[in-house]
């Protein structure tokens, strides 16, 4: 049975972090990556686009209007995308989010069959809950893999905040779902909720009207989950403030989404093997003369954006509570 996976994404300033995610997540078996980009000023695009050249992704200019939604316009047309339409299954993912299979040899082929074995039947869509990883005391941005960078997470259970266990979602590309959503598709025909089989990420399934956008009670974690590096470093953390949503567009990330998301509670190296299976693929990705350039021109622009950052005197006593509350 094919498997052909295709992700499909939004970006806007994440240049450092974009070849480490590709390597990571083709590692996985993801086989094509779908990447919108909206006024990007540190290359993002110019990476997509070359990205694209090598045959690894498809890059979609995501241009919007004054005030606009990137990534709901995103989730829109990622529908009518070639690679989109001919894959066999299909994950909406943030950069910033990275799938860590707990089963077999770490793949999303192990993690589809395990599911549909525990299942009893194939199923349509899995849904993993986000793990939150925080600074883990990590004040200056680096060029190094946020999986190496940052270990120290929310525990398994109970959950950090109220947002710390949004889902994500890998579902089969059959018809059943005529929208995506950020979290999880949706879409279902009225009165056929019943023959959707949507599984947690553990092989046990829940009634697909019953899903939203966060793990359900009972949710079953053991064959993984997904960590989401959300804040990354303090100077990490002020670009994306200051980059803005790309879904809650007019709600600032300040003070309570780093107190929601900063979660540093234990340390967890449970990512490091596929990681390190991931080493000799990024280190080809940045070999690419191309992409080498590109992607410390990224690092550049990102430290000299931080610089900027903290000459704003009317950010000056965000970056202090930001210190006094790195872990």
């Amino acid at each position: 049975m094919s498997q052909a996976i295709t992700v499909f994404t939004t970006m806007k300033n994440e240049g450092p972090y974009m070849l480490e995610w590709v390597a990571f997540h083709k590692t996985l078996g993801v086989d094509h990556f779908v990447i919108f980009t909206n006024d990007c000023d540190d290359g993002t695009d110019d990476i997509a686009r070359r990205l694209q050249e090598l045959g690894l992704a498809t890059h979609v200019s995501n241009e919007v209007k004054e005030g606009g939604n990137p990534q709901h316009q995103m989730l829109r047309r990622a529908r009518r995308q070639p690679k989109v339409k001919e894959a066999d299954w299909l994950l909406c993912l943030d950069v910033d989010e990275f799938w860590n299979i707990r089963h077999g040899d770490n793949s999303f082929g192990a993690l589809i069959t395990e599911v549909e074995r525990r299942a009893g039947q194939p199923v349509d869509a899995i849904s993993f809950a986000w793990k939150l990883f925080g600074s883990s005391g990590n004040i200056s941005f680096e060029d190094r893999p946020v999986t190496e960078a940052f270990e120290m997470g929310d525990q398994e259970f109970p959950y950090h905040s109220g947002r710390a266990y949004g889902l994500k979602t890998l579902f089969r590309n059959n018809g059943k779902f005529t929208r995506f959503g950020p979290h999880r598709p949706k879409g279902v025909e009225e009165g056929k909720e019943a023959e959707v089989a949507w599984s947690d990420a553990g092989g046990n399934l829940h009634p697909a009207d019953k899903v939203g956008w966060r793990a359900w009670p009972g949710f079953d974690h053991s064959l993984g989950r997904l960590h989401h590096y959300s804040v990354r470093s303090l100077d990490g953390f002020l670009i994306k403030r200051d980059r803005g949503r790309t879904n809650h567009i007019k709600v600032d990330q300040g003070q309570s989404y780093w107190q929601d998301m900063n979660a540093n509670k234990e340390t967890d190296p449970s990512i490091q093997p596929i990681a390190r299976r991931a080493v000799p693929l990024l280190a080809e990705l940045k070999a690419d003369p191309v992409l080498g350039d590109l992607h410390a021109r990224a690092c550049d622009w990102h430290r000299a954006k931080i610089a900027e950052i903290k000459m704003r005197p009317d950010w000056v006593d965000f970056r202090m509570w930001l210190t006094d509350n790195l872990i």
